[in-house]
């Protein structure tokens, strides 16, 4: 029998390993100030198609830039804290209990939080070999293959959405 590429040695984390797992410091490539502190709970159970992160957002800072997946699916739950989520153009203030989904070529979306706690909540969606992803506030567009990755800029005929040039007709 082959190796195991994702070997664990139990599905279960328990609450107590997860308090002391160490936090990632994620910081966005395209925004200095979305800085995330993150623990990756699928990874360390060997998933490889699902990502699911325990997320940690101090005040001041962003969740990540306004983006949008052509390929992959994303959800936020919020667990503590507040924060103001703009999704597309519209934004909400969001607090404990809220969820939000994104399937696949949906509205563009990012968190900040301007309060005074962590906004702590749990992210996930699947993990694909490859995605694309629209930054439509910066014009850029990310290509990623694997852990490549190469930033373009977006057409500005097109903008965030390939049916805009169409509509402007």
């Amino acid at each position: 029998m082959p190796d195991d590429p994702n070997p664990i040695s139990h599905p279960l984390l328990s609450a107590e390993a997860i308090a002391t797992m160490p936090e990632d410091r994620i910081v966005h490539s395209l925004n200095a100030q979305a800085i995330r502190q993150t623990k990756s709970l699928a990874a360390a159970v060997g998933c490889i198609h699902l990502g699911v992160h325990l997320v940690r957002v101090e005040p001041g800072h962003d969740s990540t830039e306004h983006h949008r997946h052509r390929g992959e699916e994303e959800f936020l739950y919020i667990l503590s804290g507040q924060g103001i989520a703009t999704i597309g153009d519209l934004t909400f203030e969001v607090k404990a209990g809220d969820f939000m989904g994104f399937p696949p070529d949906s509205l563009a979306h990012s968190m900040t939080n301007p309060f005074s706690e962590d906004l702590v909540y749990l992210m996930g969606g699947t993990n694909l070999d490859y995605d694309v992803c629209d930054y439509p506030n910066l014009g850029k567009r990310l290509y990623r293959v694997g852990d490549r990755r190469r930033y373009v800029d977006l057409d500005p005929v097109q903008g965030d959405r390939p049916d805009a040039a169409l509509e402007a007709e």
